[in-house]
């Protein structure tokens, strides 16, 4: 997000992560306003298919325009923009035109994409398409993919949802999710999906100038950050480890989701991931929120 990756650290990322052990993957036609997408099967030409997973999103057009791209969060230098179409005709053309991007003729999971003004139009239209595309066996799962839990709780209690993917609502800043989608999840075995963990990029290193939720952090919300370095740092551990390993504490979460810039990026966080973290450690963060409570 933000500015542009050469494809060289684009293929060092992919390769490296794969190398490790990585494999699920995910994309939409939103990022890089299909750029992800094709860049993504460029570097898995040739890789075996069984070796990977990927999901991609639905609920977004790639329409030509002529003159400055729509290049919100993203530096897009091709001429597109986007509409949202979360119409059965609307979904089954972004999918198929997604695995055209890719070089694939099916996908693992899809994921309905931030239909926050659009939540009925999802669940009446772009939900009951992807089940007919499941049973078509161009995708095996569906889920939701959005930066907020309710319209997420709402599916998970009114389909047959099979994963969501909450972005930032279930952090060391945000447990808003635990309220309700959690909750819901469990009862009704819902995979849960964390992403956005670093907030935008604060709980990576909370410093003047940090982002949260797409934006520059309040003053507030920096002041937090840091009380939870402080706390972290009496146990010699870095904030950035404890977002990463915090949201699989909860069991409906059954993975998490980050986003590398490089090889290098993929590695460090594999190492963060990993790193020890003393039970003691989880106690005094659970403290400190208690107080901020």
């Amino acid at each position: 997000m933000y500015s542009s990756l050469t494809e060289t650290d684009v293929a060092d990322a992919i390769h490296t992560a794969l190398d490790l052990g990585i494999n699920f993957i995910d994309t939409a036609p939103h990022y890089g306003r299909g750029v992800a997408e094709t860049r993504l099967g460029v570097n898995l030409e040739g890789v075996p298919r069984k070796s990977f997973v990927i999901s991609t999103k639905v609920g977004r057009l790639l329409l030509p325009v002529e003159g400055e791209s729509d290049t919100q969060f993203f530096d897009a230098d091709h001429n597109v923009t986007q509409v949202f179409d979360y119409s059965a005709e609307g979904v089954k053309r972004s999918l198929l035109e997604s695995l055209e991007r890719m070089g694939l003729d099916s996908v693992e999971m899809v994921l309905i994409h931030d239909p926050d003004d659009f939540a009925d139009q999802a669940l009446s239209e772009a939900y009951p398409e992807l089940e007919k595309l499941r049973a078509q066996g161009i995708i095996k799962a569906i889920g939701i993919g959005m930066n907020q839990s309710a319209i997420p709780t709402r599916f998970v209690k009114e389909t047959d949802i099979d994963l969501v993917l909450i972005a930032g609502r279930y952090s060391l800043l945000d447990q808003s999710a635990a309220e309700d989608l959690l909750p819901a999840a469990l009862a009704k075995d819902v995979a849960i999906i964390v992403g956005g963990v670093f907030n935008s990029g604060i709980l990576a290193n909370p410093v003047e100038g940090s982002m949260n939720n797409y934006a520059s952090a309040s003053e507030e919300i920096l002041g937090r950050a840091k009380q939870i370095n402080e706390v972290l740092r009496d146990f010699n551990v870095t904030i950035a480890q404890a977002a990463m390993q915090f949201p699989l504490r909860h069991p409906a979460v059954k993975a998490i989701l980050v986003g590398c810039r490089s090889g290098k990026e993929v590695r460090e966080n594999v190492a963060a991931f990993n790193a020890d973290i003393p039970e003691a450690a989880w106690q005094a963060l659970a403290d400190l929120q208690s107080e901020i409570v």
